[in-house]
């Protein structure tokens, strides 16, 4: 019997690989599915099962594009939602066969309706492991919020009331040696404060996750797990939406997604097409020299959940910028979080649009020690912090302003308008985000702190807040 945690650090996600006697099931399969049919290939199994713990919101399966190629059955929990494509809706209790090996489904709705864990169950009868996908992580629990902006009657209330019934009567009755694996870990939105560890006993998050103490009452449960929640990411609805009706084909988003364009027909595409021109660059490379209006999310952070959290519109086509040879891996990372409409990228990146002889913009930066000496010798500078509240609430400069690009069409309305505003996030990559979107609407009067809060913090030279620890990473 194999059980294989595949980790994508970007969206915090563990999709999982079981297998015994030459059959295999897939649990939370990525929108690329080619790893996961190399990896059955190679060990001569057949993919027969593909199960999912529930809708996700944060992300876009594989599930409809595996299933068609290799004829493997999805399976998700009891569910009235109806299906863009096959797939068996199990019952709670429903068990599967896979090689020697079984998996139980079991209902534990909350997260959302449908959501279920899996249970493995080997050859001797032993139950040995849970994926319990977005219900329950380790050291958290899923957040009982998304379901209500697919459901127009279902409140985060009564979510949470289910999901305190399904972890007490689902999930704490089972055996404390069964390992959890999980559907994400820290980073990801779907819960607020993950662990980083991808696995761990159900006896050890039984003594040390706080939302499975002993005693805690339905309502304590409730109050604690909806304290703290913010709006979910703009794109999480839509996500839905495509995990239910199904979607494009990932080769043909990869197709198109990866036609080289000459600098001409670059800036042709995007003005015929109203195109968004995404720069995935990092921001060191943006700032020294970019396409005037263009966006920068660089491929080496959390590029996915920024541009679902930044981008408004999901069907709005790309042109986009990267660094050379990572072109298909651009494509992809839009694809997991619904963007599929990217139609090209400019073919020699920007030494191409330098050459051609077209505009070139810059963002200036600085690093903390300037700040502070800028600082010194003007304590009216403006400083704007772009963090996430939580990790503003938990330190910041003393008499600094909050504008969270999560929520960048109401942080706006914080920016001054008039004067140098001095940017920063933790250590440079938000904020460079923050400022290329702010230069679309107009604002040219922002420098970006390039090491961000870690640099203003290491330099001693600014008055902090006392240090809260956070009990929410949203």
């Amino acid at each position: 019997m194999l059980v294989e945690q595949i980790y994508t650090q970007c969206l915090a996600q563990g999709a999982y690989y079981v297998e015994s006697d030459g059959e295999a099931a897939v649990i939370d399969p990525l929108r690329e599915f080619g790893p996961y049919m190399e990896l059955a290939r190679k060990r001569n199994a057949k993919i027969k099962y593909i199960f999912e713990t529930h809708f996700h919101a944060d992300f876009v399966s594989g599930h409809v594009d595996l299933a068609k190629e290799t004829g493997a059955t999805i399976v998700y929990g009891p569910t009235a939602m109806k299906t863009g494509f096959d797939a068996l809706i199990g019952k709670d209790g429903q068990e599967f066969q896979i090689g020697s090996m079984v998996i139980r489904l079991i209902h534990t709705p909350g997260h959302t309706m449908e959501s279920s864990c899996f249970l493995l169950i080997d050859e001797d009868g032993k139950e040995k492991a849970i994926f319990t996908g977005d219900t329950l992580f380790i050291g958290d629990v899923g957040r009982p919020d998304l379901a209500q902006h697919v459901i127009a009657d279902m409140t985060q209330e009564k979510l949470a009331h289910h999901l305190y019934h399904s972890l007490k009567n689902k999930i704490l009755p089972l055996a404390d040696d069964i390992i959890v694996y999980p559907g994400h870990g820290a980073g990801s939105a779907c819960g607020k404060n993950l662990s980083k560890e991808t696995s761990d006993t159900l006896g050890h998050q039984k003594e040390s996750n706080a939302a499975l103490r002993p005693g805690l009452s339905e309502e304590q449960f409730i109050k604690e797990l909806l304290s703290g929640l913010m709006p979910p990411p703009g794109y999480f609805p839509k996500n839905v939406l495509m995990n239910i009706g199904g979607y494009e084909s990932i080769n043909d988003v990869l197709n198109h997604g990866l036609t080289p364009l000459s600098p001409q027909e670059f800036k042709n595409k995007a003005e015929e097409l109203n195109a968004i021109i995404l720069d995935t660059r990092s921001a060191k490379s943006f700032g020294e020299g970019f396409i005037p209006g263009a966006v920068n999310i660089g491929l080496e952070g959390n590029f996915a959940p920024w541009v679902g959290a930044v981008l408004p519109d999901i069907n709005q086509p790309i042109v986009f910028i990267s660094e050379p040879g990572k072109e298909e891996d651009v494509v992809v990372r839009l694809a997991r979080v619904g963007y599929d409409h990217a139609v090209g990228f400019l073919q020699g990146g920007m030494d191409a649009w330098k050459k051609s002889g077209f505009s070139v913009d810059t963002v200036t930066s600085v690093d903390a020690i300037t700040l502070a000496d800028l600082r010194e010798a003007n304590p009216y500078i403006q400083i704007l912090d772009v963090r996430k509240k939580s990790e503003y609430d938990s330190e910041h400069i003393i008499g600094v302003n909050n504008a969270p690009l999560d929520y960048i069409d109401e942080s706006k309305s914080v920016v001054p308008a008039d004067g140098t505003v001095y940017v920063h996030c933790a250590g440079g990559y938000r904020s460079m985000i923050f400022i290329s979107l702010m230069k679309q609407k107009g604002f040219h009067n922002l420098v970006n702190v390039a090491d961000g809060f870690s640099g203003i913090k290491n330099s001693g030279r600014f008055g902090l807040t006392e240090y809260v620890c956070p009990s929410t990473m949203l």
